[in-house]
């Protein structure tokens, strides 16, 4: 298959400075809830773009666990790849890819660890399954095969088979605090909307309409 010769009009909507909340975690909660209304897979699934003091940048799927004034949050484990590249460069960018709405929001802004008590509210709400899974696997370390995995998941069973499964001491949430945050409507011809909030002073955005 020719990757050159996809085609796909964007013509669902338009987004003018007039239609633009004044915050711009404001604006996400509208746009979010509308995604999650339209019933598309994922809608809090999420690009998270990383990079080491090398410059040398990564990308992954994670998915948005909370969002609030302060910022977006997601969980991971602190001995991934992704946190030790946050340990080294704390700017990082996210990317919700909301393509049959013909829409994305890209955000860039430092990320922080939560507190301790955010991460065990939230792991004490995931389903049995995956607090297991937290304790198995030793994110991005390299293993010899998936039978590694389910011994060790079975060994997970067994030792907390009796009450709650506890928070890993390795395991949290990051919080992006955001510093831009651009809203992208696809439009015909390419000419697409785009809007982008920068923090300024104190606790005003600024707001921009950006080129296609």
């Amino acid at each position: 298959m020719d990757p050159s010769a996809l085609r796909q009009e964007y013509a669902q909507a338009s987004l003018d400075h007039e239609d633009l909340r004044e915050d711009p975690m404001e604006q996400f909660a509208f746009w979010f809830e509308q995604t999650c209304n339209a019933d598309l897979l994922e809608p809090n699934a999420m690009t998270l773009s990383t990079a080491d003091l090398r410059g040398r940048v990564s990308s992954r799927t994670v998915l948005l666990k909370a969002y609030d004034a302060e910022g977006l949050v997601f969980y991971t484990n602190y001995e991934s790849g992704k946190a030790q590249q946050i340990g080294e460069n704390n700017q990082v960018s996210l990317c919700f890819p909301w393509l049959a709405l013909q829409r994305q929001v890209i955000i860039c802004g430092r990320a922080e660890k939560v507190s301790t008590a955010t991460s065990l509210k939230y792991f004490l709400s995931r389903p049995h399954g995956s607090q297991l899974g937290a304790w198995v696997s030793q994110q991005s370390a390299v293993i010899s095969s998936r039978s590694l995995l389910e011994t060790k998941l079975n060994e997970m069973k067994q030792k907390f088979k009796e009450g709650q499964v506890p928070l890993p001491d390795f395991w949290g949430g990051f919080r992006v605090r955001p510093e831009t945050i651009e809203f992208w409507q696809g439009r015909p011809s390419r000419l697409h909307d785009r809007f982008r909030y920068s923090k300024k002073a104190g606790a005003q955005w600024g707001i921009e309409r950006l080129s296609p």
